[in-house]
């Protein structure tokens, strides 16, 4: 059978793109269908506006530091509009990029919503219909609203970057990395910030003794933190300008904005999934081999639709090793193994490989921990506290997890996980000579451990 094209990718994200680049450099025919804004979430509403909203909300602290430090500075009030319009240009920036790679690398681009019509056709909006001989699903996916009264009031982290102008008081119902990245966020910028979450402690599944120290920095810089708590119903308030919500303590609180971050769900619906008979897990996810083949073997996924390990470069991973196994005739499974993560909370949280609490129920361990008050905190008259945490396996010795909350986290947890990643033992650790005066020269300087478990 003759094909219009040899993969045709639906969806312009991070692994869709890459994808598609990727097999069309092995000569394979490749087309990619968008229906929104080419980039993807990360690109467009993630990681890169949150993070340069990020970037925005750290100068608050900057200009207290500098008068700390002796510079005669005043305080500014922060533009949100003009910080807007930087970001939305910036944002347009990088879609034009990701449109530039795909061209050069000759992938034909449809600006249009595609759908599965069988195993090896698919029909877009535009009431074009192609072939394919190998069909690749990157759609991602989307915030999730709990079902809940008035929950429709609520905006989610898709609509934090599009807001005419800050609220002066905003809740966050969620205790995930999202919810607790935008509470330090809106924070920064001076929103008068609550979060509610419905657990003992925000940041499910990170060490704990690691995510307490993150919550207690946030708290310290003025997040309203109210754990075991949850929101029950919200009204418009009689006014009109803000949002009543009742509690699961019973109280209600008006604010003038509500933000849901509570989950997020695959990006399947009305793509002609079921009708294929291609299976889908209980969240909705693709359900896909350890080469993203799903139930109907020409057809792939890749990325957060799948619900695997939901982090932009693994989504690229995921494609890359796609095309090895389809395109290059090399049997490609993706290695989930010790991925280093961040989150840009405020404190920062870096992490990779096993917590304390997971590494204890394998097998024996020894953890090694510090907390202190940095040089540059200390100097300035802050609270903050950073935290060193290796986890170590008595028997091998290798480094099985490390936990990193300070500035710049993320970046410090991508060159340990490189030795992590080789298999590095304490003993190198302790091998490799210290940068003084640094933060991260604890890791190379922590003797004895503070506890076994």
């Amino acid at each position: 059978m003759t094909f219009d094209y040899d993969l045709f990718v639906i969806g312009g994200g991070s692994g869709g793109v890459r994808s598609a680049r990727v097999a069309a450099a092995t000569g394979a025919k490749v087309a990619l269908a968008e229906e929104f804004r080419m980039g993807g979430t990360c690109v467009i509403r993630g990681c890169v506006p949150k993070k340069l909203m990020v970037f925005a909300s750290g100068f608050s602290e900057m200009i207290e530091d500098a008068r700390a430090y002796g510079w005669d500075v005043t305080d500014g009030t922060f533009d949100w509009l003009k910080f807007r319009g930087k970001l939305h240009a910036e944002l347009d920036r990088l879609e034009g990029v990701y449109r530039r790679l795909l061209a050069g690398s000759d992938v034909k681009i449809y600006d249009a919503r595609a759908t599965l019509k069988d195993a090896h056709t698919v029909t877009l909006s535009t009431g074009d219909v192609v072939t394919a001989k190998h069909i690749l699903v990157a759609t991602g996916g989307h915030p999730s609203s709990p079902d809940l009264p008035g929950a429709a009031l609520a905006i989610t982290s898709n609509d934090i970057f599009l807001l005419d102008a800050l609220p002066k008081k905003i809740l966050i119902v969620g205790g995930g990395y999202i919810a607790s990245e935008f509470a330090g966020i809106l924070n920064g910028l001076g929103v008068q910030v609550t979060q509610f979450y419905r657990g003992a402690q925000i940041l499910r599944g990170f060490d704990d003794e690691a995510r307490s120290l993150v919550a207690d920095g946030m708290v310290e810089k003025g997040v309203n933190l109210q754990l075991n708590t949850n929101a029950v119903d919200l009204r418009r308030a009689d006014d009109g300008a803000g949002v009543v919500v009742t509690d699961t303590t019973g109280a209600s609180t008006t604010y003038d904005q509500v933000m849901f971050a509570t989950g997020r769900t695959p990006n399947v619906a009305g793509l002609g999934l079921e009708a294929l008979g291609i299976k889908l897990g209980r969240s909705g996810e693709i359900m896909v081999d350890d080469y993203s083949q799903t139930s109907v073997p020409s057809v792939y996924a890749v990325g957060d639709v799948t619900n695997r390990m939901n982090l932009t470069p693994v989504a690229i991973r995921e494609g890359m090793a796609f095309v090895d196994t389809v395109f290059n005739g090399i049997p490609t499974k993706n290695d989930y193994d010790l991925v280093p993560s961040a989150v840009f909370t405020q404190p920062e949280l870096g992490t990779i490989g096993i917590t304390e609490e997971q590494a204890s129920a394998i097998e024996p361990v020894e953890i090694y921990s510090t907390s202190f008050k940095p040089m540059n905190h200390a100097f300035a008259g802050r609270a903050d506290r950073v935290m060193m945490k290796l986890i170590v396996s008595i028997a091998t010795r290798k480094v099985l997890g490390c936990h990193i909350v300070a500035d710049h986290a993320g970046e410090l947890i991508q060159l340990v996980g490189i030795a992590i990643k080789m298999g590095a033992t304490k003993e190198d650790f302790d091998r490799t000579v210290a940068v003084h005066p640094t933060m991260s020269e604890e890791l190379v300087t922590m003797k004895e451990p503070v506890r076994r478990a």
